[in-house]
């Protein structure tokens, strides 16, 4: 299994917004249901779903799931990467809800309702289809982002992100643009990780990996600086 296998995997998951979720009924056969998605922290794709679907007293029963993540807005979705992901379901951390309505914010009207939770899947496995003949199997250790000499910018993640999208929008949009091939459009930075950032417009989430792990708000900086320069194709702008 490459590297690049794994990095498409988990441009795959932090892109999503949606997905298939595959549950077990009563007896064991297969239930799949539309769901939203967002990531927490690491990675692992989150969920806020109720208790009265049919799939949450699926999983009360048996945490087994899969999630099917596919590429958005492309022409060919058969001829598009795509990953069916396998694990187990359980309630999700502290850093599932606002992360997961920053990419969802009309979920803010019923997030707290009695009957919602947040979910996370520990992924084992990704079956990684990229195209006919290319596919490859990731394990799940693999798709994890490691936070571990990263405290500092987790401490600063949430001003990090506040200070792109109130002080340097057009970097932002230039990021989007110029290295991942956007439309133009008033582009955000929805989160920030070790080893990337995501930024979104509208119902669209691009994923934008950093040339090396930045582990505090220094090397974060400098390499978003960096990027800057890159998209402009020119002196790095200052930031």
């Amino acid at each position: 299994m490459s590297d690049t296998a794994a990095t498409a995997v988990r441009r795959l998951i932090r892109e999503a917004r949606f997905g298939a979720l595959g549950t077990l009924e009563d007896g064991g056969a297969p239930y799949a249901s539309l769901v939203a998605v967002a990531t927490d922290d690491a990675g692992r794709p989150t969920f806020l779903i109720s208790r009265l679907a049919r799939h949450t007293r699926n999983i009360a029963r048996d945490p087994r799931i899969s999630l099917l993540v596919s590429a958005a807005g492309v022409a060919d979705p058969m001829n598009s990467p795509r990953a069916s992901l396998l694990g187990r379901i359980a309630p999700a951390g502290d850093d599932a809800r606002p992360r997961f309505l920053a990419r969802h914010p009309d979920a803010s009207g019923y997030a707290d309702f009695a009957d919602f939770a947040f979910y996370r899947m520990e992924v084992e496995e990704a079956h990684l289809v990229e195209g006919f003949g290319r596919i490859v199997d990731v394990a799940g250790t693999k798709l994890l982002t490691d936070w571990s000499a990263a405290a500092d910018l987790k401490a600063a993640a949430e001003g990090v992100i506040a200070h792109m999208n109130s002080d340097h929008a057009d970097a932002v949009a230039l990021y989007a643009t110029r290295l991942l091939g956007a439309p133009d459009g008033d582009w955000r930075m929805l989160a920030i990780d070790p080893e990337g950032c995501e930024l979104a417009l509208g119902d669209r989430v691009r994923r934008l990996d950093f040339a090396e792990t930045c582990t505090n708000s220094a090397a974060v900086r400098k390499e978003l600086v960096r990027l800057v320069g890159e998209a402009r194709r020119d002196n790095p702008a200052s930031i």
